[in-house]
């Protein structure tokens, strides 16, 4: 159990490809993870297209919230915070979907909009982050992409000038234009075309904001890049990817069969065939921002949540 001093929060993303846990408590000043876990259940399958949740997606993920659910009686902590993104905004009659949660969990979740999304994950992203001055975040998910332009000072929580909540996601793009293995050129230039058709109304950052990229995208690309045959936290956070490195990693991963893709140090196979649009996504937002090099947070939404409730 966590000490009379010390106050153990935990919090679970429930995103349209993965869950994510996390548990920490503060130390003095700091916030430190005790245990994080990230799942591939892709929750969203089928969503952008039916508008509902499947069957077989509810179930996997519903195990994995069991997994999560005795980690974190387990663990000490004194409040679980349980959110969900975009899959569970965009899918109707997920009320069984959300009681089932609540049974296993003992709170239920709370589907978050994409503003308070945007502002959890600004929150998240940066902490850690030696970043001084204007930011902008970009947090790729399965659903939907948020973009956030703001500023940090110091060790101080950063403050948000505006953001945006776009439906553009790995999964949600890869079922709507992917059908052929590795994709065909015309399909990733469908994907593109909604990319930018998307990014054309939103107000770029100033030129001088650091870029930060934040979710399993981002952190699976810098993987990639280190040629990493475990995920290193601690290595992928704060790591830079320059826009070349990325537009050729994009290229790369579309030429690749997705048996191929799967063995891929870095790359989770669960995560293989969305991770060509993935990418292509990050490409474009660093084309977007006219950005330079992209600074790769491992955190994110969680640590967001996390962090309002170890406030001091």
């Amino acid at each position: 159990m966590a000490s009379s001093s010390v106050m153990r929060a935990a919090a679970i993303d429930i995103g349209t490809n993965s869950v994510l846990l996390l548990i920490a408590e503060r130390r003095g000043d700091e916030i430190v993870a005790v245990e994080e876990r990230a799942t591939i259940t892709r929750l969203g399958q089928g969503v952008d297209r039916t508008r509902r949740l499947s069957t077989e997606a509810s179930e996997r993920t519903l195990r994995c919230l069991g997994t999560y659910a005795e980690l974190v009686r387990g663990s000490g902590a004194e409040v679980l915070d349980v959110v969900g993104t975009s899959a569970l905004r965009d899918a109707r009659g997920s009320e069984a979907f959300l009681s089932d949660a609540e049974s296993l969990l003992g709170t239920r979740p709370q589907i978050i909009d994409g503003a308070e999304e945007a502002l959890l994950s600004f929150e998240g992203a940066l902490s850690g982050l030696a970043l001084d001055g204007a930011v902008s975040v970009c947090d790729i998910g399965g659903g939907s992409t948020e973009l956030i332009v703001g500023s940090v000072a110091g060790s101080t929580l950063g403050r948000i000038a505006r953001s945006v909540s776009l439906d553009v996601g790995s999964v949600r793009l890869f079922e709507r234009h992917v059908k052929s293995d590795p994709p065909a050129r015309p399909e990733l230039a469908k994907v593109h075309s909604e990319l930018e058709a998307a990014l054309a109304s939103v107000p770029t950052p100033p030129r001088d904001a650091a870029l930060v990229g934040v979710a399993g995208t981002v952190t699976t690309l810098a993987a990639i890049e280190l040629g990493l045959a475990e995920y290193d936290a601690a290595r992928i956070h704060g790591a830079r990817l320059t826009r070349r490195a990325i537009e050729d990693l994009a290229e790369r991963l579309a030429q690749i069969p997705l048996e191929e893709r799967k063995r891929l140090r870095g790359l989770d196979p669960e995560r293989a065939d969305v991770i060509v649009v993935g990418a292509e996504i990050a490409a474009s937002l660093l084309r977007w921002a006219d950005a330079r090099e992209l600074v790769v947070s491992s955190r994110g939404l969680r640590w967001g949540v996390v962090q309002r409730r170890l406030a001091p």
